[in-house]
């Protein structure tokens, strides 16, 4: 399996409300705006504001591609058989992705995700 990238996702208010700071001051595209989330990016470094997950019960503080859905079935397998809880089934979601919420043993929630 092929991590491809990782993103920090900073829980904020209101996305919109600091593009300024990122497009601005930092300089970053922004590739993607949905409202509730907004990704920032200046070549591979990304970074995603959320204000509360449009699909999912908890917010996430990170997101983890893999290079395809099957290694995102095979991590989401050895997930559920190593016993770490899963805050957010395997979801096809509506913008192109198929992901799964999974907490660390120190609380941190990852989406866990593969574009389909």
């Amino acid at each position: 399996m092929t991590v491809t990238r990782i993103v920090a996702n900073l829980a904020v208010g209101d996305p919109a409300a600091d593009a300024p700071f990122w497009t601005g001051l930092l300089g970053l595209d922004t590739p993607m705006d949905m409202g509730w989330i907004v990704n920032h990016r200046a070549g591979t470094a990304q970074v995603q504001l959320i204000s509360r997950d449009a699909t999912a019960p908890e917010d996430s503080r990170v997101s983890v591609e893999v290079e395809d859905l099957a290694a995102l079935e095979a991590v989401h397998a050895q997930a559920v058989a190593e016993g770490y809880e899963i805050v957010h089934p395997l979801t096809d979601e509506p913008w192109g992705v198929r992901r799964f919420f999974v907490r660390t043993p120190q609380g941190v929630v990852v989406n866990v995700l593969a574009h389909a």
